[in-house]
């Protein structure tokens, strides 16, 4: 089965998504068995941004205990024995926030796609925050198309949809896009996270934040769902 859990957004070092990473590594601990659990922090949209592995790490073993590991690809090239140990060890990816073109373009130019799309593929656990958690999508909403502006973008496509993060601080200008185009799409608010099984929604997870469903396809009013 393949999973995701999909953070809308939130400060991880302030706690802001705490229920959220509670449930992120107790599904780490099951997968893990007898074992101690194993995450693989993936920072490229902040462009390998070390404090913010640092503060991964310190959620993550400091109050869960699970071992973390780091996969930096920005400006070095990968050694494909030591990358795929990494990810062989992994029992979930956590996918940071940042730049989601950026991150996109890096793994493909990396290589990195390929070790994540195998990872996925195989029926392990992905995880990821604001970029991390819409580049999956065929289509996104993001401020890393143009500078200072939101705009749709193409994702990877392994999920149908359409989706933006921050739903809460882009409400407005989103859903007149999804009315305009007679879009139906998903709005992840900070602090809510959405789950998908074999490509399919399957519940939402809150640390305060909703999930809804937006269906604009009538063209004149938009209704709108909490998940």
């Amino acid at each position: 089965m393949k999973r995701l859990i999909l953070i809308g957004g939130g400060e991880l070092k302030e706690r802001e998504t705490y229920e959220i990473d509670a449930y992120i590594a107790a599904q780490a601990r099951k997968i893990a068995g007898d074992r101690r659990a194993y995450g693989l922090f993936i920072p490229t949209a902040s462009h390998d941004c070390m404090p913010y592995y640092n503060t991964f790490h310190k959620v993550y073993t400091g109050i869960f205990d699970i071992r973390t590991d780091v996969a930096l690809t920005v400006g070095r090239a990968i050694d494909p024995e030591k990358m795929a140990a990494k990810f062989q060890k992994a029992d979930f990816l956590y996918v940071g926030g940042g730049n989601t073109v950026f991150m996109l373009e890096s793994w493909k130019e990396s290589g990195l796609l390929a070790y994540i799309q195998n990872f996925y593929e195989a029926g392990k656990l992905v995880c990821g925050l604001s970029a991390g958690a819409i580049c999956w999508f065929e289509d996104m909403y993001s401020d890393s198309v143009i500078e200072g502006e939101y705009a749709m973008h193409k994702g990877l496509g392994w999920v149908k949809g359409k989706i933006s993060p921050h739903y809460d601080q882009r409400m407005l200008d989103f859903d007149k896009i999804v009315l305009y185009n007679k879009y139906c799409a998903w709005g992840l608010e900070n602090r809510a996270a959405l789950e998908i099984e074999d490509g399919e929604p399957v519940r939402s997870i809150s640390s305060g934040g909703n999930v809804w469903m937006l269906d604009g396809s009538d063209g004149e009013n938009l209704v709108k769902r909490q998940f």
